[in-house]
């Protein structure tokens, strides 16, 4: 039994112990490849295990996490602050690879100040050979779950250390590439406070969350339900009957947009609230100092799991909209949803794209355009919907998918009416006669093929938040039940014939 780590520094079995269910673990760790070390390295190598009761700076093995079987691999730091030389390397990379040969989820908790000097570059290479199995074991549709604890730096963070699908810290954690230390030594002074941390490293969206030890368990928990659970039905789920229409009002288009723009309104983050039958809140668009604009989670919806990708409206207004860094996190939630082979959700609900010199240089059309391509050839099943405004390339972004749904009083145009107004009539007082020729309401997207089914509101969302909430999340419940019945070759055939077809039919 290894010493227990200080109250600000877990040991490796005491993350193991937090994590797993109790007399779980099965180790899988072999006695360590023979580094051929110098006498003074060997003398090191003796005193980093009778100091950490450890044979390497790495312990492996599996266990079970509420009945479920992960793998896991948890960095010792009293071994020579957690390196990692050859031989740690090579139990890890043996790890990686029974996982993967096993079809495990993966947990890997590091904490290392990096690359093990006494070995050089031999060492340094290694985490080379660690990611390739990370990036095998990702291609076979497994989970991979990364917990970063305090240090965590140099080839580490920048191989393994980062290549999760859902990363955390620990609060108050260093993690970063260059070790304060090295800075120092080589530039002659600090390297600025508060850069490396868990914290700013989260408000930047470089991880997904800040994770106390004692709650580690419960996110893994939680991470599994939606990842490795089976899909099921949950009782009196909603069919579609209950939560879809065909039969729409003949309101003005023109009501939509005005009922769509309520302060009030519920948003994405109602329908996590109050649909979400489990949710897992991943990284958001990193914009510093400004409200997010993209929401990203693991979620399930009656039983039914997916990644959920959303236009947040409680982080927009005229002045913060959807820029360059939002669509690439967007794109990271598609990414997501194809290595996990999960579905991918994703709420419509946008003033529009960000109009500005930054989205201009930091390249905003090319990024509209790759999330469209990145979502009519995604290999996963698609599901949209039109929860609020749908304003021009933000709002078609998101659009393409298997199943598009479109809230009563949501729209899609390729401007607002106003801008639409002032362009053919050079005012904007004639934007509801616009929102009416362009065809922009729910009922005109069915009509036209863009949109297969409308959520009902009765007669406002904002006056029934979480009853609506709860028809948007049965719908998508529907859809994904649906989905799931076709085979994939079907699937990605109706969807290229939809997109192919849209207007010509």
């Amino acid at each position: 039994m290894s010493p227990r780590g200080s109250a600000s520094r877990p040991s490796a079995r005491d993350v193991l112990d937090l994590v797993l269910d109790q007399d779980s673990f099965t180790s899988w760790d072999e006695a360590p490849l023979d580094p051929r070390p110098n006498e003074q390295y060997r003398d090191d190598l003796r005193r980093a295990r009778e100091r950490s009761g450890v044979d390497e700076s790495v312990l492996t093995g599996t266990g079970t996490v509420r009945g479920r079987r992960v793998a896991v691999i948890a960095c010792e730091f009293t071994f020579l602050a957690g390196s990692i030389g050859v031989a740690a390397a090579e139990r890890i990379t043996r790890a990686v690879e029974q996982a993967t040969a096993q079809r495990l989820p993966l947990l890997a908790s590091p904490v290392s100040g990096g690359t093990r000097m006494q070995e050089g570059t031999l060492a340094f290479v290694q985490m080379v050979e660690i990611s390739a199995a990370i990036a095998a074991h990702k291609a076979e549709r497994l989970p991979y779950l990364v917990y970063l604890r305090g240090p965590t730096t140099g080839g580490v963070f920048a191989s393994w250390g980062s290549l999760g699908h859902v990363t955390v810290a620990e609060p108050g954690a260093l993690v970063g590439f260059l070790g304060p230390r090295v800075y120092e030594s080589l530039y002659h002074e600090k390297f600025p406070e508060g850069v490396q941390t868990a914290e700013n490293l989260y408000h930047h969206g470089v991880i997904d969350g800040v994770v106390a030890p004692s709650r580690l368990r419960l996110l893994v928990d939680r991470t599994l339900r939606v990842l490795v659970d089976p899909p099921r039905q949950r009782p009196g789920s909603a069919t579609a009957d209950a939560t879809v229409t065909r039969d729409l009002p003949d309101a003005p288009a023109w009501q939509s947009v005005l009922l769509s723009r309520r302060s009030d309104r519920p948003g994405i983050r109602q329908l996590l609230r109050h649909a979400a039958t489990e949710q897992v809140p991943l990284s958001g668009t990193g914009q510093v100092g400004a409200p997010r604009t993209v929401l990203l989670s693991l979620a399930r919806f009656g039983g039914m799991p997916c990644v959920l990708l959303g236009q947040d409206r409680s982080g927009q207004s005229p002045v913060n909209t959807m820029g360059p860094g939002a669509l690439r996190d967007a794109r990271r939630g598609m990414r997501l949803a194809e290595d996990l082979s999960l579905p991918l959700v994703l709420v419509i609900d946008t003033l529009g794209a960000s109009l500005s010199r930054e989205a201009e240089e930091e390249g905003l059309a090319p990024e509209i355009a790759r999330c469209i391509s990145d979502l009519v050839t995604l290999d996963t099943p698609t599901v949209s919907i039109l929860l609020g405004q749908g304003t021009g390339g933000g709002a078609l972004a998101f659009l393409p998918a298997d199943r598009v749904l479109c809230a009563q009083n949501g729209w899609l145009a390729p401007l607002p009416p106003e801008g639409a107004s002032a362009i053919v009539h050079r005012d904007t007082a004639h934007a509801p006669q616009m929102a009416a020729a362009q065809g922009i309401r729910a009922a005109d997207l069915l009509r036209d093929g863009i949109v297969d089914a409308v959520v009902p509101e009765h007669p406002d969302a904002a006056d029934e938040p979480v009853d609506f909430s709860k028809r948007v999340g049965g719908a998508i419940a529907w859809s994904l039940r649906d989905l799931a019945a076709v085979t994939h070759h079907d699937r990605i055939a109706a969807r290229t014939r939809r997109y192919r077809t849209l207007g010509v039919r």
